[in-house]
């Protein structure tokens, strides 16, 4: 079982590597268990870098319309959110948050 979890991998950054992952594996340059190794590392950099190095905080205000708990996940869906960091605010019209644990399960 990896030790971090695997949502950054739904992003940009990481559809764009696990694309370019597939492709090199295709084009037989890398393994399938060398592409596995680097979405793993990819995994755990992502959530230490958003663990330690973001220190921005956010004031979240909208109509919450779904939330969910499951497998210790945290899912909301926010209709017209305002966020309201330091010096500006932003807007949208619906947004999804999903909110895990710092630590997996059974650490």
């Amino acid at each position: 079982m990896p030790l971090y979890y695997e949502l950054y991998r739904r992003g940009t950054l990481g559809a764009a590597l696990t694309d370019s992952l597939d492709e090199l594996i295709q084009a037989g340059h890398i393994t399938p268990q060398l592409a596995i190794q680097v979405l793993e590392q990819y995994d755990k950099s992502m959530s230490e870098a958003l663990s330690n190095k973001v220190r921005s905080k956010a004031v979240v205000k909208g109509n919450l319309r779904t939330y969910r708990f499951c497998d210790d996940v945290w899912t909301f869906i926010i209709k017209n959110p305002s966020f309201k960091f330091d010096h500006e605010t932003a807007t949208a019209d619906k947004i999804k948050i999903v909110a895990c644990n710092a630590r997996r399960p059974g650490e």
